[in-house]
């Protein structure tokens, strides 16, 4: 179930960081996306999850246990917000970036990550309306063959933030890397290394 909007703190906290991302999923359909998408929010440090629609809240009132992929419990501390406007829910100074299969879309290979941004995505059976997307920075598709699931695209826009983060955005960056960010993230079942090199 989603949890309560941004406190004006913690939207104050990241109008004055030099990064923030959010997500904005129109109408989603199905909480083991939703699920997924808050787990992805939680590895990848997004900030906020908002969502319009109501067939994600009716969806997850018949079975959330059924539905829950996000088994690290990001939801515990990133918002998960309905609202009835992505577009009024983006805070100052955060590009709007639409990320779907639209014709004149750049391909996320190419794609310069901003460092605040506001990410939407459209429904698991449809597309992002017109009016958000004549209102975005940039908007974005990745180069599949076919489209991906809702929560797949969010993961893999994520990452690749990430990855370009690592070639020349260090503010992008998670604070802790190397190993201690390996033991940090891992499951608890998880003490596997790499073998050292013989001499």
């Amino acid at each position: 179930m989603p949890t309560s909007a941004l406190s004006p703190q913690a939207m104050d906290d990241t109008a004055h960081s030099s990064s923030a991302v959010y997500i904005g999923l129109v109408n989603p359909k199905t909480p083991i996306n939703v699920g997924g998408i808050m787990r992805a929010s939680g590895c990848y440090g997004v900030d906020g999850v908002f969502y319009t629609g109501r067939r994600y809240e009716l969806a997850a009132r018949s079975g959330p246990l059924q539905y829950n992929a996000d088994t690290k419990n990001a939801g515990e501390r990133i918002p998960l917000t309905g609202v009835a406007s992505l577009l009024a829910a983006i805070p100052a100074d955060t590009q709007l970036i639409c990320v779907d299969l639209v014709v004149g879309a750049t391909p996320l290979p190419d794609f310069v990550h901003p460092p605040k941004a506001f990410y939407v995505f459209g429904p698991e059976d449809g597309t992002i309306g017109q009016e958000i997307i004549d209102k975005a920075d940039a908007v974005v598709y990745v180069p599949t063959v076919g489209c991906m699931n809702l929560a797949a695209s969010v993961n893999v826009l994520l990452y690749d933030r990430l990855a370009k983060a690592h070639r020349g955005a260090p503010d992008l960056l998670p604070r802790e890397s190397g190993d201690a960010l390996i033991r940090q993230s891992r499951d608890n079942n998880n003490r596997t290394r790499v073998k050292a090199p013989s001499l």
